[in-house]
C-alpha cells in the first residue's frame, strides 16, 4: 500500500451490492463516491503503534458499513470514505415522519441529498470508537494528519456567486443550501436580508447627515463661536496652560452640528423602528425559505438521535442535565471577565492621560492639536486591544462552556454563543461608553481638578462638546473594522492558499482533486460562527452608538456588499468544505439581535439626553431664549445660547495663575458646565436640565420601545400563506393517516 506513488487499492465491503451502477462503469464514476477524506503524513508515522491504531480505525469503520480507498502520493496517504446505501436507506427511515412515506417505498434505493452523506460521515469519523478513540483523538496523536469533506461540483457556485463581478446579482441561496447544508445557506440568506434593510437606513442616516450641511453656515450657535473672540476657554489640561478664544473652535463646531443637529432625535427613533422591522421581516423570510426547504416540522433533537443509533445501535442520548453549583461557578467567572473588560477601559483611561502628557512634551509641534492626536491614537489603541481580547475571549468562553458540560453540540454552540458575544460586546463597546457617558464628567472643574494618581490631570472632552470624541472613536473603530479587517480576512487566506498550491498535483485525476483539496485553508468548528459574530458586531455598531454616528449603515451597507462575495470566495475557492448542517432558523443569534436592538433604544437615548446638545438647546429655546415668550421674526431663538452654556470661572481663583500663559491679562474664563460663577457649586440651571434629561430619556424609551412592540405585533412572524400551507400538510397527513389500513385493524 506505500510502494508506488499512484498505487489504488479499493476495499469493498461484504455484500455490497453498489445498486443503479453497473460494474463496467464503476471505475469511471468513483470519483463521484467518495465524501471524505482522510489523510496522513507517511513521514511523521515511524511508530508501529500508530499504524495500528489507523488500521484498527479502519476496519472499524468497514465493520459498520463504510467504504474507504487509499491513495498515496510520496508524502501523503489519503483515504477516500463513503457510507453503504444500508446506512443512507437507514437515516431516511429515521428522520421521515411516520405515515408520510407509502408502506414498502423504502425498500427500494432512495437518493439522498450530499449534504447528508457528509455530515453522516463526518457524525460517526468524530464520534468514539470500540477502543475509545475519535478522530479528534486519533488526529491529536499523529495517526491521521486531518480530515475533511471534498469539494464536488462547485463550479455553478463558482460561476454564479463566488465572484466579485457578482456583487450586486441576486445569491442562489438554493444552491447553497444544497451545497453546504441549511445551516450556512441560512446565514447568507440572512446576510442578504440584513443588507437589503441595510439600504433605507443607508438612506435616511446620510439625509440626516446632509442635512447639517444645509446650516453648515446659518446656524446661529455656530456663528455665536466663530465671532467670540473676546470669550477665553479655561486651560483644559496639563498639556495646555494657556488661555484659549472659543473662536478657535470654529471650525469643529460646524463640523459637530453636521451629526449633532435636530435630525438626530427623528433618526435614532428611526433606527429603533427599523431594528424591529428588520426582524420581524427576517423571521416572515425565513418561515418561507424554511418551508420551501421542508424543514418546517424539522426536529434538531431528532437529527441527533438518528445519527447515534446509525453510529452505534445500543446508543442513548444523553439526557438535560442542571447544576446551580457549576452555573454559579460559571456566572462568577463571567463576571470577573466582564471586570476585566472593564478593566481594559480603565487602561484606555490611562493611556489617553498620559498620552496628552507624552505629545505635548515629544511633539510640541502639534500644538492645539493634541486632544485630536489623543483621540485618534486612543482608538487605534482600542483597536488593537480589541484584536487581543478577541482570542482571549474565544479561549475563555470555550473553557466557560466545556465546564458547562452541554448536552449536544447544538446546545454547546448556543452557550458559546452567549458567552463569547457577552465578552465582545463590553471589548468593543467599553470604550465608546465611556466616552458618551463618563468623560469629562469625572474631572471636576477649573482650580478644582480630579488627578490620577495625584500627577496628571483627566482629559476632558472637545471643546466643541463630547459627541466630537464619540463621533471619530465610532467613525475609526468602525472604519478599522470594516476595512482592514476585510483586506486580512481576504489576503491572508488567499496568500495561504497560494503558497500551498505551490506544488503541482499529482496526474492521476482522483489524487489530484484530493491533493487540491488538502491544500485548500482548514476550516474548523466554529468557522461560520465567525462570520456570524464579525456581523453580530458590525450590526451593533450599526444600532446601538448611531445617534452619533449617522453614517455607521452607509458604511455597513457597503461592507457588506464586499462581505458576501468575500465569504463566498472564501467558503467555494479558498477554503475545505464546511461540514454540512441542518438547521431551520439561526438559532441564538435572533435573541442576541433582539436584544441589540433593546440596547440600542437605551443607548442612543441616553446619547441624545446627556451627551448631545439637544436637551440644553430646547431647554434654553423655550425657557432662557429670546423665544421664550413666543417666536419672533427678527431674532433667532438660540441667540444668546453660546454665552449661556458657558461657566464663569475668576482666573484668580487658580491655585498657581502664574504659571497660566496670559493670566494676567485676563480675568475670568469660561467652560462648559453649568456652575456658579461665586461658589462654584452646580446652578439651578444644571439641575433643570438634569431633571429634562431624565425625563427626555424615559420618554424616549418608552416611546421607542412601545413603537418597537407595536411594530412586532403588527407585522406577525409567519405569514399567512405559510400557516396555510403547514396547516394543509398536517391536514393531508391526518387524512392518510385515518384512511390506511392500518386504522381499520381492530
Amino acid at each position: 500500500m506505500r510502494g508506488e506513488e499512484s498505487l489504488q487499492i479499493l476495499v469493498p465491503t461484504e455484500g455490497d451490492s453498489l445498486p443503479l451502477m453497473d460494474m463496467n462503469t464503476c471505475e469511471t464514476k468513483a470519483p463521484e463516491l467518495w465524501d471524505y477524506v482522510l489523510v496522513v503524513d507517511r513521514r511523521a508515522q515511524r511508530n508501529p503503534g500508530q499504524v495500528q491504531r489507523q488500521r484498527q480505525f479502519l476496519e472499524e469503520l468497514e465493520n459498520q458499513g463504510f467504504h474507504y480507498k487509499a491513495m498515496e502520493d510520496q508524502e501523503k496517504e489519503f483515504f477516500g470514505i463513503r457510507a453503504d446505501n444500508r446506512i443512507l436507506d437507514r437515516y431516511q427511515r429515521l428522520m421521515e415522519p411516520e405515515d408520510t412515506v407509502p408502506r414498502g417505498e423504502l425498500s427500494r434505493p432512495t437518493s439522498i441529498r450530499a449534504t447528508n452523506r457528509i455530515r453522516i460521515v463526518n457524525f460517526v469519523l468524530k464520534s468514539k470508537t470500540a477502543t475509545g478513540d475519535t478522530l479528534q483523538d486519533l488526529v491529536k496523536d499523529g495517526v491521521f494528519e486531518d480530515g475533511f469533506p471534498l469539494h464536488k461540483g462547485e463550479e455553478h457556485l463558482k460561476k454564479k456567486w463566488a465572484r466579485w463581478r457578482s456583487m450586486f446579482q441576486r445569491q442562489p441561496i438554493s444552491d447553497i443550501r444544497d451545497y453546504f447544508g441549511e445551516k450556512v445557506a441560512l446565514y447568507f440568506a440572512w446576510l442578504g436580508w440584513y443588507t437589503y434593510m441595510l439600504v433605507p437606513a443607508a438612506v435616511v442616516g446620510l439625509i440626516v447627515f446632509l442635512s447639517g450641511f444645509s446650516r453648515f453656515e446659518a446656524s446661529q450657535i455656530s456663528k455665536e463661536i466663530c465671532k467670540a473672540h473676546d470669550i477665553y476657554m479655561c486651560p483644559r489640561g496639563d498639556h495646555n496652560r494657556r488661555f484659549q478664544r472659543l473662536s478657535d473652535t470654529c471650525a469643529y463646531a460646524k463640523l459637530t452640528h453636521l451629526f449633532d443637529n435636530e435630525g438626530t432625535v427623528l433618526f435614532a427613533i428611526f433606527m429603533a423602528l427599523w431594528a424591529t422591522v428588520f426582524l420581524e421581516m427576517w423571521k416572515r423570510e425565513r418561515a418561507r425559505v424554511v418551508l420551501r426547504w421542508e424543514l418546517y416540522g424539522w426536529d434538531e433533537d431528532q437529527e441527533e438521535m438518528a445519527l447515534g443509533l446509525i453510529n452505534c445501535p445500543d446508543y442513548q442520548p444523553r439526557l438535560h442535565q442542571h447544576s446551580y453549583l457549576r452555573n454559579t461557578i460559571i456566572l462568577l467567572l463571567s463576571l470577573l471577565m466582564i471586570c476585566l473588560m472593564i478593566g481594559m477601559a480603565h487602561v484606555l483611561v490611562v493611556y489617553r492621560v498620559l498620552a496628552a502628557a507624552l505629545f505635548n512634551s515629544a511633539l510640541p509641534f502639534l500644538g492645539e492639536q493634541v486632544t485630536t492626536a489623543v483621540v485618534v491614537s486612543g482608538a487605534l489603541v482600542h483597536y488593537v486591544i480589541i484584536l487581543i481580547m478577541t482570542k482571549i475571549n474565544k479561549y475563555v468562553a470555550l473553557k466557560l462552556c466545556d465546564f458547562e458540560k452541554p448536552r449536544t453540540f447544538s446546545e454547546r454552540e448556543s452557550k458559546f454563543t452567549i458567552k463569547f458575544f457577552t465578552l465582545q460586546f463590553f471589548a468593543h463597546f467599553s470604550s465608546l461608553i465611556y466616552i458618551a457617558f463618563i468623560l469629562g464628567r469625572i474631572n471636576g472643574h477649573p482650580g478644582k481638578t480630579v488627578r490620577l494618581a495625584g500627577l496628571w490631570k483627566l482629559e476632558e472632552c472637545h471643546l466643541s462638546g463630547c459627541m466630537m470624541d464619540l463621533f471619530v472613536q465610532m467613525a475609526i473603530i468602525m472604519g478599522l473594522k470594516q476595512t482592514l479587517s476585510n483586506c486580512l480576512e481576504y489576503l491572508r487566506p488567499w496568500l495561504a492558499h497560494k503558497y500551498r498550491s505551490l506544488r503541482a498535483p499529482s496526474q492521476d485525476p482522483e489524487l489530484g482533486h484530493w491533493q487540491r483539496n488538502y491544500r485548500l485553508n482548514p476550516v474548523y468548528t466554529f468557522s461560520l460562527f465567525d462570520e456570524f459574530m464579525e456581523m453580530m458586531i458590525q450590526y451593533g455598531f450599526t444600532t446601538i452608538f448611531v445617534a452619533a454616528f449617522p453614517l455607521a449603515p452607509l458604511l455597513a451597507l457597503f461592507s457588506n456588499l464586499v462581505e458576501i462575495r468575500l465569504d463566498a470566495i472564501k467558503m467555494v475557492r479558498l477554503q475545505r468544505r464546511l461540514v454540512p448542517r441542518k438547521a431551520k432558523d439561526i438559532g441564538t443569534w435572533l435573541q442576541v439581535l433582539e436584544i441589540i436592538g433593546v440596547l440600542a433604544v437605551i443607548a442612543n437615548g441616553m446619547v441624545i439626553a446627556f451627551t448631545s446638545e439637544f436637551i440644553p438647546r430646547v431647554v434654553y429655546k423655550y425657557r432662557y431664549g429670546p423665544c421664550r415668550s413666543g417666536a419672533q421674526s427678527e431674532i433667532d431663538c438660540f441667540t444668546g445660547y453660546v454665552n449661556h452654556s458657558l461657566s464663569v470661572f475668576y482666573t484668580k481663583d487658580f491655585q498657581d495663575p502664574a504659571k497660566i500663559e496670559g493670566s494676567e491679562n485676563v480675568t475670568e474664563c469660561r467652560y462648559r458646565d453649568y456652575f456658579s460663577a461665586q461658589d462654584s457649586n452646580f446652578s439651578e440651571q444644571h439641575w433643570f436640565l438634569l431633571a429634562i434629561r431624565l425625563a427626555f430619556l424615559i420618554l424616549f424609551e418608552h416611546v421607542a420601545l412601545c413603537i418597537k412592540l407595536i411594530a412586532a405585533w403588527f407585522v406577525p412572524d409567519v405569514p399567512q400563506s405559510v400557516k396555510n400551507e403547514v396547516l394543509k400538510k398536517k391536514y393531508q397527513r391526518l387524512e392518510q393517516k385515518s384512511c390506511s389500513p392500518r386504522s381499520t385493524d381492530v
